[in-house]
């Protein structure tokens, strides 16, 4: 079983993070959107232990590797705050891990295209356990994630997460081919995230509704999932810039020293062609990162990348006013601003 203990930090919630939601009254801290669900969240990681398990020793040895190794875990946070929202009751902690586990496949694959040496702080998998077993395991990840869906929400469900399953692969194939691409333009960078992490994200929020048959609270929680996760990545590449390893798990600069087309550097080009002038020349020496970011900042491009993800946080917030009020919906507004100002 994982026993990593969760606080509201194990899952990217800091409390130093200013919070504001929509207009009427003061929102939640972050550690009261944490505290509103964390019996379920302890009881997850439990679960997640339970579901990695294998009767072939390497797969559970592989995908608790990388479990152990941390993460966010958004996507069970997200998934348990709708269920509750929706008025769903008794345990949902199964439910809690199909997009965990869908969301650690998809890591050990990508780890593996992307030839990554390390990951959330630790070597990546690959490097330990060697590419085809990693390989399998993702794919044992993401066939327990489509069972578990069908067990625990139903046809709906299971049905959703097969369009997401496929519109994952078809984002990390788009991201594929455009590697290294210095032309890349906002709309296909856009389409990556909407297919690679949003729909995920998406997915989780409305998973309990499903469940639940809550047809219009599904496409309300599935809206605000998708424009929260928007914002939650291009947020996450702001902070290749701005941020600290604590927030993102990756070193800062290190999206800048692979050239990785996200929407500061795309906007920071705009602003500035002759930065896309130096960078077809080969990636930036480590010596020079701290001044390129300097200069990618120089442009105001973060600040207009977060203010894009602000904006995609409030249009998913706006879909949430067909749920009742709850501390659970609540919980949901609260969490969708704090994705973004995270920043600070």
């Amino acid at each position: 079983m994982l026993t990593q203990p969760l606080r509201a930090e194990a899952v990217g919630l800091h409390a130093h993070a200013p919070l504001s939601v929509l207009p009427g009254g003061a929102p939640p801290s972050i550690e009261r959107v944490f505290a509103l669900v964390v019996a379920e969240m302890q009881a997850t990681e439990g679960c997640l232990g339970e579901l990695l398990h294998s009767t072939v020793p390497a797969v559970p040895e592989i995908g608790r590797y990388l479990a152990q190794a941390g993460g966010k875990r958004m996507r069970p946070l997200l998934t348990a705050l709708g269920a509750r929202a929706v008025g769903r009751e008794g345990d949902i902690q199964r439910l809690m891990c199909v997009g965990e586990l869908l969301h650690l496949g998809s890591l050990l694959h990508d780890d593996v295209v992307d030839d990554a040496a390390e990951r959330r702080g630790r070597p990546a998998a690959q490097t330990v356990y060697g590419n085809p077993a990693v390989i399998l395991t993702g794919d044992f990840c993401l066939a327990r994630a489509v069972l578990l869906a069908a067990e625990e929400a139903g046809f709906t469900a299971v049905t959703e997460l097969g369009r997401t399953v496929t519109a994952m692969a078809e984002g990390e194939v788009l991201q594929l081919v455009n590697a290294g691409n210095l032309d890349l333009e906002l709309d296909t960078y856009l389409d990556v995230v909407e297919k690679k992490s949003a729909s995920l994200i998406a997915w989780c929020a409305a998973a309990g509704a499903w469940a639940s048959r809550e047809d219009a609270a599904a496409a309300a929680l599935q809206t605000y999932g998708h424009e929260v996760g928007v914002a939650f990545q291009v947020t996450d590449d702001v902070l290749d810039y701005v941020g600290e390893r604590r927030l993102t798990g990756k070193r800062r600069g290190q999206d800048l020293a692979e050239r990785k087309l996200t929407m500061p550097l795309v906007l920071a080009m705009r602003h500035q062609p002759e930065l896309r002038a130096r960078l077809r020349k080969g990636p930036p020496s480590p010596e020079r990162i701290p001044a390129m970011i300097a200069e990618v900042r120089a442009t105001g491009a973060c600040d207009e990348a977060l203010e894009f993800a602000r904006a995609r946080v409030r249009r998913g917030q706006e879909a949430l006013d067909v749920l009742p009020d709850s501390p659970y919906r609540d919980g949901l507004l609260a969490l969708g601003t704090h994705l973004v100002e995270r920043v600070a």
